[in-house]
């Protein structure tokens, strides 16, 4: 049966979307199987957009209408007939989940003690032990609750809770006001030890109740532009589309003289200019295009006014991606109907995503939580279970790395979900003005970045002085050095080189080529390794297996192939993968011959001989290494036929292909290419890497920096 936690809360607007995602995700990083269940759905009229956010996590396989119980409709025609159906609707998902995360209903239809009591039923016949949510802000909005006033909802959501018989394990006070979190925890406490005390909770419920507070953050609860845009009626007639999905941090209502609208401007905000008002309209534009003015993330021309011809013909002159929009209202309901647009929480915002996980994982206790739960790790490890280990490895020993692309808008999406999660430090090369001023564009926040100029003069001279040291025997000259390594790939090497960076990540916009020669040339391979080779992590269903050399070799020979397997077995390690090695082959044991066998069986021999510790087989043919039944018939005995973790490919023609073909075939994720033999990491991405490759790659490349370093990571 499914391990189940029931999600609820006393009133609207608590934030318990965001607590439902981080418990989600908490979950989905130990049970191969995990479930989402919306008991009763916003509307029967349209998709529940909370439930769908919690359905598009990478963890969860259902469907959207398997995963619904009932309507409010439903609730309000037959109480009783609602939670019969709500029952046998969770039971069908239950069957085929290990956990399951259940959401209560959002307080959009009845009144609050009725529904936190039908929510509280929901939870006692499912069985479901309840994790509550309590709201750090009034219901109205108007401004944060006390630390006394949290404690009185608390008191009377569990009072309810436990005349309806559920039992609560642990309590979520979200948007809390960040001076007030342990006076909240404190208050809330004692608000359970009384109604434990008063018998006022279920038998079952925790001795003690973990209580944890998590605070307010605007960003939240901040709507995009493009939400605004909808909210006015309004259209886009200039500036970037992808800038709509920007926060909105505020609105500033722009109807006075010029002057005194600069001095109103508020980072983030919408700006409401009368369309009549150009002035007022190009000096926003002028001062959100300067450094000595805030950022505001668009401006809305209210009265339906088109702009002069002239006026357009100027701001299409101008480099200016900043939404303008255009609508019909009058300046109070624009600012009226801005101000009661709410933001949402949505799988397509990344920033919201990310801040929202980043929070549930900086003030929740995660490891009580799954105790509570008795949700202990599976024996399977999926690729999300696979691509968080590496996140957590990361984010327990933050090393420096380098991201020499910052031109790349995916480079600027994975750095903000990088820092937002804490997994590294990084250093993004480019020109600082321009890089910020996208990443502000894209509703990114990059400020913990550091953003260096490859033009530098300081680093530039150093740079170009070791370079010559390098490579003054092929030739290298000083001034041409000074060119050189004002190139992103040699000034992030040099980086990593000199100790100012533990690792490089590029290739987004470059070759692998340009990427991997300076590291050649520079940083150089391991002691006794004499080729650089590369891996991908083949993330399946259930396991995660080693394949090399996929990228970088064309033709190795034996001793380079011996080589590569020896640098893929210690990758392996790195990752907490077993090694079990299968030199693959066409053949399998001594059943061939041939120059391309031999190359296998002598590559082998090498491995043996330089690491009698590891278990290798080969040549072995890929089904005898991979299918148990079929390893025990061509090489019985054998501790590596049927059970090999490490591939190694005789060439890259095999490899590649290989690769991609389980990559297509059997869905599995396919992390890399992870570049080993150098001294210091550097790995390359694919030019069509996504932000989830980049930030996978930055993990990597941090996780081989600590153990080149000799650390745990």
């Amino acid at each position: 049966m499914a391990r189940s936690i029931y999600i609820t809360s006393v009133e609207g607007h608590t934030g318990k979307s965001t607590v439902a995602l981080g418990v989600l995700d908490t979950l989905s990083h130990e049970a191969e199987r995990v479930g989402v269940f919306r008991p009763v759905a916003r509307s029967s009229d349209e998709r529940d957009y909370v439930l769908e956010m919690l359905l598009a996590h990478d963890g969860v396989g259902l469907g959207y209408d398997e995963c619904v119980g009932v309507s409010y409709e439903d609730v309000h025609d037959d109480p009783d007939a609602a939670l019969s159906e709500i029952v046998s609707r969770y039971k069908a998902v239950e069957r085929q989940c290990d956990a399951v995360v259940i959401l209560g209903s959002d307080y959009t239809d009845v009144g609050s003690p009725t529904e936190l009591g039908f929510n509280a039923r929901i939870a006692a016949n499912l069985g479901a032990p309840v994790l509550l949510v309590l709201g750090g802000q009034q219901a109205d909005e108007h401004g944060a609750r006390t630390a006394d006033e949290v404690r009185q909802v608390a008191e009377i959501a569990l009072t309810e809770l436990g005349s309806a018989h559920a039992s609560v394990i642990a309590i979520v006070a979200n948007r809390v006001d960040p001076t007030l979190m342990d006076d909240v925890v404190a208050r809330v406490s004692e608000a359970f030890e009384h109604a434990a005390h008063r018998g006022e909770l279920e038998s079952s419920a925790v001795d003690t109740l973990p209580v944890w507070a998590i605070p307010e953050d605007r960003l939240l609860i901040a709507p995009t532009v493009a939400a605004i845009m909808e909210a006015v009626e309004g259209t886009l007639i200039k500036g970037d589309v992808e800038a709509l999905q920007r926060e909105s941090l505020g609105v500033v209502v722009a109807a006075m003289s010029m002057e005194n609208v600069l001095t109103r401007l508020i980072e983030g905000a919408v700006i409401v200019v009368p369309g009549d008002r150009a002035d007022v309209l190009l000096a926003v534009l002028m001062a959100n295009a300067s450094e000595t003015f805030p950022s505001v993330s668009g401006i809305i021309l209210n009265g339906g006014f088109d702009l002069l011809p002239q006026i357009a013909l100027l701001i299409d002159g101008l480099d200016n991606s900043l939404p303008i929009i255009r609508n019909s209202l009058g300046t109070y309901d624009t600012a009226l109907r801005i101000t009661q647009t709410r933001g949402r929480l949505a799988a397509d915002s990344q920033r919201k995503y990310d801040t929202a996980l980043a929070l549930f994982e900086q003030h929740v206790d995660a490891a009580t939580l799954l105790r509570l739960l008795d949700v202990s790790r599976s024996d399977v490890v999926t690729p999300l279970m696979f691509e968080y280990d590496l996140l957590d490895r990361a984010r327990s020993d933050q090393r420096h790395i380098v991201l020499p692309e910052g031109e790349d808008d995916r480079i600027l999406r994975a750095a903000s979900t990088l820092l937002r999660r804490g997994v590294a430090r990084l250093t993004i090369l480019g020109d600082e003005g321009e890089i910020r001023s996208r990443a502000t564009e894209l509703g990114l926040d990059i400020s913990a970045a550091a953003i260096l100029s490859t033009r530098d003069p300081q680093l530039r001279e150093r740079f170009a002085e070791e370079y010559v040291r390098l490579r003054s025997h092929k030739g290298v000259r000083l001034e041409d050095a000074r060119e050189t390594v004002t190139d992103v790939s040699y000034f992030g090497t040099m980086m990593v080189h000199l100790g100012l960076a533990d690792g490089m990540v590029s290739g987004a916009t470059h070759t692998t080529a340009h990427t991997i020669r300076p590291g050649f040339e520079i940083i150089k391979t391991n002691p006794g390794v004499s080729i650089v080779s590369s891996v991908f992590l083949m993330c399946l269903a259930d396991r995660v297996l080693v394949y090399g050399d996929c990228a970088v070799n064309p033709d190795p020979n034996a001793e380079q192939l011996a080589d590569i397997a020896i640098s893929s077995a210690t990758t392996a390690a790195q990752f907490r993968i077993e090694q079990r090695i299968a030199m693959l082959s066409y053949s399998t044991g001594e059943s061939g011959a041939g120059a391309d066998v031999e190359k296998v069986r002598t590559a082998t021999k090498l491995v043996r001989e330089r690491r009698p510790d590891l278990l290798v087989e080969g040549p072995i043919q890929y089904d005898a290494a991979v299918d148990a039944a079929v390893g025990l018939s061509k090489m019985p005995g054998s501790q590596v036929a049927g059970r090999a973790t490490v591939f190694i490919f005789p060439d890259l023609n095999t490899g590649n292909n290989t690769y991609k073909a389980v990559q297509r075939s059997a869905g599995a994720v396919a992390i890399g290419p992870v570049l080993q033999g150098l001294r210091k990491p550097i790995n390359d991405l694919s030019r069509g890497a996504l932000v989830q490759d980049i930030v996978n790659t930055v993990a990597i490349t941090a996780i081989q920096a600590a153990s080149i370093a000799g650390e745990p990571s």
